[in-house]
């Protein structure tokens, strides 16, 4: 995906520092906004793999630091609740006036019953998705522990959360006091998507329950088995970011797909590999693809490998190639089934290769054939499997041509 750093001003006139994460090589059908949890940042790992996935469906995101968070300005012990409601309105203005409104509101933990307590102020937002969200904001009180008691009576303390301190003032206890969630809830007006874990610590999956039997219809839940509050395994965040993307898809209106169609008019392949790693982001016209490197050789496993790709490209070629041949006879084929592997040989093991130095790529391919076709039909499909477009490709003398984009 292609990352865009941006800023944009709060309503209480903070610089507020975000990332918008767009498709690689094809216009948004939509863009969604994030919130991150209880101070977290735009740059949890679970929000980007969320992010990566809805990108790969042609979703953009815009992932953002709540005030006084991460590298957005502002004192973090001079916001609440209400505060970063506002923020989620001044990032929807932001993309509003230089994108698209959004159209998907997604909320982590302390950041979903923010997004839901927005989304009466962001009429463009078609679907609301809460992950491990707490039913009343005032749940964030139970973080606090025994420091909620000092707030109260000498109005701040300083609290360690993760391993971080911060300063909480009794401001943002009281702003708890103001919010009616099941009111909110009930007035939603936006399909809703549900996701929490059962074995949750920190948010209890009771949470889940209070918040899909306040909201009306559409709504829907995800349990998010053995995943912690926090999502720290890459597994869990990018199911949900799939299930997000899927789901949402039916939420949107056509105006935008449309505008995103129109772009695609040229025929492309558009990959593309972030700052560390090998994951790599694959589009083909409309279709999203993954690519990636074993554990083994530092990758993440996460997609076949380049080479496997085009080991599968000839699979698929000579499957292709063979059912054409075989209707254009009228041949009773069934099914065709290609097994292929592909291996580096010293050329000098090569009988028939001119090269007689270094390595060569060589690829066995088992072609299953199905169906009451006579011995000499089978010979003839056997021979017309050497005919099929990729293999004459990778046969022939190839031209590469490679510039650099200015």
């Amino acid at each position: 995906m292609l990352s865009e750093s941006i800023n944009f001003t709060s309503s209480a006139g903070n610089k507020l520092s975000g990332r918008i994460d767009f498709p690689a090589g094809k216009a948004p059908i939509a863009y969604a906004l994030f919130a991150h949890c209880f101070t977290c940042s735009k740059d949890l790992k679970a929000a980007a793999n969320i992010s990566q996935e809805l990108t790969r469906e042609g979703i953009a995101v815009l992932r953002f630091d709540f005030t006084g968070l991460g590298e957005s300005e502002g004192d973090f012990p001079e916001t609440n609740f209400s505060s970063n409601v506002d923020d989620l309105i001044a990032a929807t203005d932001f993309l509003k006036t230089n994108y698209h409104a959004p159209k998907i509101l997604i909320g982590h933990s302390f950041g979903g019953a923010a997004v839901l307590q927005a989304a009466a102020s962001i009429p463009a937002a078609a679907a609301v998705v809460t992950i491990a969200a707490p039913a009343d904001p005032g749940h964030v009180k139970n973080v606090l522990g025994s420091t909620r008691e000092k707030i109260e009576s000498q109005g701040a303390a300083d609290v360690n959360l993760a391993g971080r301190t911060f300063k909480v003032k009794k401001q943002f206890l009281d702003d708890l006091k103001f919010v009616n969630m099941q009111e909110t809830l009930r007035h939603l007006n936006r399909a809703l998507l549900i996701f929490h874990s059962p074995i949750d610590e920190i948010v209890g999956i009771e949470n889940a329950a209070q918040i899909f039997q306040a909201a009306r219809h559409p709504k829907s839940f995800i349990s998010l088995d053995r995943a912690d509050h926090l999502l720290m395994d890459p597994r869990d965040s990018r199911y949900v970011g799939t299930v997000i993307a899927a789901w949402a898809v039916k939420y949107l209106n056509g105006s935008q797909k449309d505008e995103a169609a129109k772009a695609e008019s040229e025929h492309h392949v558009v990959t593309r590999t972030g700052p560390s790693g090998y994951l790599t982001d694959i589009m083909v016209n409309n279709h999203s693809l993954v690519a990636d490197e074993p554990i083994a050789v530092g990758g993440t496993d996460l997609g076949p490998t380049p080479f496997e790709y085009l080991t599968a490209a000839l699979g698929a070629c000579t499957t292709m190639t063979l059912r054409m041949y075989a209707d254009r006879k009228e041949w009773p084929l069934e099914s065709v089934s290609v097994q292929l592997n592909h291996k580096k040989i010293p050329a000098a093991d090569c009988k028939t290769c001119e090269t007689r130095k270094g390595m060569l790529d060589q690829f066995d391919r088992e072609i299953e054939i199905t169906g009451p076709l006579a011995d000499d039909q089978k010979k003839r499909l056997l021979h017309i499997a050497d005919r099929c477009p990729v293999h004459r490709t990778l046969k022939s003398e190839v031209i590469i041509n490679t510039r650099l984009k200015q």
